[in-house]
């Protein structure tokens, strides 16, 4: 007899643990179990060293607020910030409820700065500064073009730095630093100790909707390769780039049109505890012509397991694999009739992105350290190390205008019967993981979600309201979620 439950998560990430932590805390009488295809949670994209452990609220990311040729927006900065500001509310609960261990085992207060160079560059960061600041989610950020001030920023900035170069800088003191493999990994132990069921080595193979809606998934066990069997109410991939895998053998119309085309990255680490010492922030800059937003190198404070160290990147790497324990036929075998066009076009409309992946995978370790000397001049290439981080796919999907585009940021797709959805890209997904579940739980139980309210309210105490359009709620909240996590107001 087939096992049934009321939810499958697929995937051990933060979207799952996070999603999973949400529906136990609303309906905790609902049997939940994850399956995971690796020998623990966190090891793919949720990795500390797979990704760059930025809190993403926009207060660096220039990408979030681009030039146009015309005003600056601040929309999108915004609304990222409003995203991290769910977050920073629902872990803060999750702390005081005893679900979280102490904040410094996954949140640490680093300073965010974004540092450019050259005229051009450094006027539209004062334009941006001006606009910015009249926002209160960025209230505290702070502007320089003075080498003395930045020199007690981030010293490294500054050291033997050419005279006479246009350089500026930004500062958010409120900045973090987020260990998602931590996150991940608690919140996945607290699910456990009350009656979630977590498999790991279990990989799923097939999904097939039943007529009374529900899905019976096959699964395998990866030790023995013992096959098994489940249905499920509700599923929901959260696999990284295998999401797309999942959910095409779903068969939901849904996925067409979709394709992801896989980016790998890496960094340039160092523990020397006499440069570490001297840089506490991340320092984020212009992403390089034809580069993908996620590729804006960045000069980063990391903290895991208790130690800090630096690491600078990324530097793009190619593999067809949409996972870095996926397979070489990935690339290949997601091609279907209806996003083969889609993908096409993606390819003939970014010769850029080619010409840039070519070039980061030319250049040696001493092209790299090179790069990190343009934030860095007193750089030596046998400090650093170079280290693999996760495999990014990017969504490509259909365009009514263009034929097909290539899109950064994360996607939802859900079946039109809210029975199954999964989460599609990547930056900045892992830190706005509560918002986007959030809507999520809004479009698949829309039955069940206005009962949730209240004790979502209780989670979140600003949820249903917009913290930017009031000064004084926005400050109360961001100095309680501070006071809780440890980190600077």
């Amino acid at each position: 007899m087939t096992e049934s439950v009321d939810v499958v998560l697929i995937g051990g990430g933060i979207m799952s643990a996070t999603l999973g932590t949400l529906l136990h805390e609303l309906q905790p009488d609902w049997k939940i179990v994850a399956f995971e295809r690796l020998s623990d949670v966190a090891q793919e994209s949720s990795n500390p060293w797979n990704n760059a452990g930025t809190g993403h609220a926009a207060l660096c990311e220039l990408n979030y607020m681009p030039q146009t040729g015309g005003p600056l927006d601040p929309a999108k900065a915004v609304s990222i910030n409003e995203q991290f500001q769910q977050s920073r509310q629902f872990w803060s609960s999750l702390i005081d409820k005893g679900v979280l261990d102490a904040p410094s085992t996954f949140i640490n207060a680093t300073p965010h700065m974004t540092f450019v160079r050259g005229e051009k560059d450094v006027a539209y960061l004062k334009d941006r500064y001006e606009v910015l600041k009249k926002q209160p989610l960025f209230d505290g950020i702070e502007y320089s073009e003075d080498s003395r001030v930045i020199n007690k920023w981030a010293p490294l900035l500054m050291q033997k730095r050419r005279n006479g170069e246009p350089f500026a800088a930004t500062r958010v003191p409120a900045g973090t630093d987020v260990d998602f493999g931590a996150l991940t990994h608690q919140l996945f132990g607290h699910l456990k100790d009350n009656g979630v069921e977590l498999r790991t080595n279990h990989e799923v193979r097939r999904l097939k909707k039943q007529k009374d809606g529900s899905w019976d998934i096959k699964f395998r066990n990866s030790l023995g390769h013992t096959p098994g069997q489940i249905n499920a109410k509700f599923v929901f991939v959260g696999a990284g780039g295998w999401a797309l895998k999942m959910l095409q053998r779903s068969g939901i119309p849904e996925i067409k049109g979709y394709g992801v085309f896989p980016i790998g990255g890496q960094f340039l680490k160092t523990s020397n505890p006499a440069i570490v010492s001297q840089h506490k922030a991340k320092v984020y800059s212009q992403a390089s012509v034809g580069a993908p937003p996620m590729s804006v190198p960045h000069l980063d404070t990391r903290v895991v397991d208790g130690e800090a160290s630096l690491m600078f990147g990324p530097f793009a790497t190619f593999s067809p694999k949409f996972l870095k324990n996926g397979s070489m036929l990935d690339l290949v075998t997601q091609v279907r009739p209806h996003n083969l066009w889609p993908m096409l076009r993606v390819a003939f409309a970014n010769p850029d992105l080619i010409t840039y992946l070519v070039g980061e995978l030319m250049k040696n370790h001493r092209k790299k350290v090179d790069s990190l000397r343009t934030f860095m001049p007193t750089a030596k290439d046998e400090d650093w190390t170079l280290i693999d981080a996760g495999q990014r796919a990017q969504v490509m999907k259909k365009d009514a205008k263009k034929g097909g585009v290539l899109q950064f940021g994360t996607e939802v797709i859900s079946a039109a019967d809210g029975s199954i959805a999964g989460l599609l890209g990547a930056s900045p997904g892992a830190s706005t993981a509560v918002p986007i579940m959030l809507n999520l739980l809004k479009d698949c139980f829309p039955e069940q979600y206005s009962g949730w309210e209240p004790a979502l309210r209780e989670l979140i105490p600003t949820y249903g309201q917009t913290l930017n359009g009031d000064a004084v709620v926005a400050e109360k909240s961001m100095a309680a979620t501070a006071a809780t996590l440890n980190i600077s107001k």
